[in-house]
């Protein structure tokens, strides 16, 4: 009997596992058949689960800043108008873009006129050196192709070397006001989308070792000046703590208000130099110097120094050693040299 229940027993279990159940009842036998699953919701266990696919764009790889390309500042020899505009159409089919010094010479004074002396050694007047500007603007806008987007911020140079004039803080001002002059020719003329005006000075403390005269200068182009700036494309001679302080140099690379600095560039040592009072000027003055650029003085054929893009990469390099000097690219590279 053991073995007969234990049959029924085990053809129990399989029809349960087959979804049927068998109860006996004496003299009945009564099978119930498990209901059957609605056929949508055995399709619906079936299927997969539809996967929504987001399309993520690549990201987009930001272009580095690019160096910006040389300018050609001038040393000149002359003021004549019609020289100084060839010089400016020449720059013009260039499609010459950023700052141009045009160096002047040293500040000089002659029968009761400041000017300078040039290049040539002869001397020319505050007023013979606007219009060799005018010229040279002109001459510029007017050869520059129509679909360019050139421009150039046009400098009018000079240097701190041995000043002959009666007062330098006079000369100065005047220096200002022949920058202002300009100003108001370019607007009136419809150049000044394409040029805009400003002054420079070639600062080189061996050449002023006691800062007054340097000094005298700056503080009078601040009182005369209407908003131009002033650019020092000078060097340190030495860096800062050399024959300068940090307070002196800093004065004429930004802390005059309308000073920038536009250091030559000529080795690696000057690169150090500027970099070097940057991060100075972040510890006494909480903030950096003011760079509107560089200048190299490469030729080919002469070992004058760094090219413009060598000139660049080492200033960049030396500047991006402190969190808050640190530069990507500078905004104008210019490499003078004398015309051709």
């Amino acid at each position: 009997m053991r073995k007969v229940l234990h049959g029924f027993a085990l053809v129990g279990a399989g029809l349960l596992g087959a979804g049927i159940t068998t109860a006996l009842r004496p003299g009945t036998t009564t099978t119930v058949v498990a209901a059957a699953q609605p056929v949508a919701l055995v399709a619906a266990a079936k299927a997969k689960p539809k996967v929504h696919k987001i399309a993520i764009a690549p990201k987009a790889r930001q272009p580095m800043p690019r160096r910006p390309r040389a300018s050609r500042s001038l040393y000149e020899r002359t003021t004549s108008i019609p020289v100084l505009r060839q010089q400016g159409c020449h720059a013009g089919r260039r499609q010459t873009n950023g700052v141009v010094v045009l160096d002047f010479g040293k500040l000089a004074y002659r029968r009761h006129s400041y000017g300078t002396i040039l290049f040539s050694g002869r001397f020319a007047r505050n007023d013979q050196i606007t219009w060799a500007l005018k010229s040279y603007a002109r001459g510029y806008v007017e050869c520059l192709p129509k679909s360019s987007k050139a421009s150039i911020t046009l400098a009018r140079g000079t240097s701190n070397y041995n000043p002959t004039v009666p007062s330098v803080h006079r000369a100065g001002r005047k220096w200002a006001a022949e920058t202002q002059l300009l100003d108001r020719y370019l607007q009136r003329h419809g150049f000044a989308t394409r040029v805009r005006s400003a002054a420079a000075d070639d600062v080189e403390p061996a050449w002023d070792r006691s800062f007054h005269k340097t000094h005298a200068f700056f503080a009078g182009f601040r009182a005369g000046s209407h908003g131009q700036l002033l650019y020092n494309f000078g060097s340190l001679d030495g860096g800062a703590g050399g024959i300068w302080n940090v307070r002196q140099a800093y004065y004429v690379s930004g802390g005059m208000r309308y000073a920038r600095a536009m250091p030559e560039i000529y080795n690696h040592a000057m690169a150090r130099q500027w970099a070097y009072l940057s991060r100075r000027s972040v510890h006494f003055y909480g903030k950096p110097v003011q760079f509107a650029g560089l200048m190299t003085q490469h030729a080919s054929g002469c070992s004058c120094g760094l090219t413009p893009a060598e000139a660049h990469a080492a200033l960049v390099r030396e500047l991006s050693k402190h969190p808050q000097t640190r530069v990507v690219t500078l905004p104008a590279v210019t490499n003078i040299g004398s015309p051709s």
